[in-house]
């Protein structure tokens, strides 16, 4: 926003001259910054798909699935992956949406609107991935803990010793929590900074607005 505050005082420096900025002039400028913003957390939101994806290809889990022999555990990741990319890209639409709907809106109170919603979304988005992050977490250690047979050793000595038990039950808390720590402050510097800036630009429509 340092463009803008130079704008700013620019125009209280030059209010009795005849060259003016107009309040119309500073909100084309935060339009425009603020379609720019959006713009990319669309890109961000399609390179994380992209990566996850693609990443996803390299990662076999072919042969450990055969090992366990369970269909239905198949079938229960193969939803929850199926669902997983039909939520991402229910928010990756709608983050395309709002990009479109702030490039042509042109009333004030659209535009601060679409901010709005935009931000909502967004935290929304961030919010899901995180939770889908516990999810799949707890999820893969309990399928692996349960049904893998390269585990049957481990699952006996735990059986036989409680302190154990919760010494690895605690260890898989403390790395979800980290995983969660490290994934939460990806999102903070991915989007965290970019929302700052749109709620910025929202601040200064309304006082413009009113």
């Amino acid at each position: 926003m340092k463009e803008l505050d130079l704008l700013k005082k620019d125009w209280k420096k030059n209010s009795n001259s005849f060259q003016q900025i107009s309040e119309t002039e500073i909100y084309k400028m935060i339009h425009k910054k603020s379609s720019s913003i959006v713009k990319w957390i669309l890109i961000i939101s399609l390179l994380e798909f992209c990566f996850w994806t693609f990443s996803n290809l390299f990662i076999n889990t072919d042969d450990l699935l055969r090992k366990m022999n369970h269909p239905e555990i198949v079938l229960a990741l193969d939803i929850l992956t199926y669902f997983n990319y039909a939520v991402v890209l229910f928010f990756v639409i709608n983050f395309y949406k709002n990009y479109k709907t702030i490039s042509t809106t042109v009333a004030t109170k659209s535009l601060m609107n679409a901010i709005l919603k935009t931000r909502k979304i967004v935290q929304y988005y961030v919010w899901y991935n995180l939770g889908m992050l516990v999810i799949i977490s707890i999820f893969s250690y309990f399928i692996a803990f349960v049904y893998n047979p390269d585990f049957a050793f481990f699952r006996e000595r735990l059986e036989s010793d409680g302190k154990a038990m919760f010494f690895t039950v605690g260890i898989l808390i403390l790395t979800i929590l980290g995983l969660l720590g490290i994934f939460w402050c990806i999102y903070r510097l991915l989007y965290g900074r970019l929302l700052h800036r749109l709620y910025a630009n929202y601040k200064e429509l309304k006082k413009i607005d009113f």
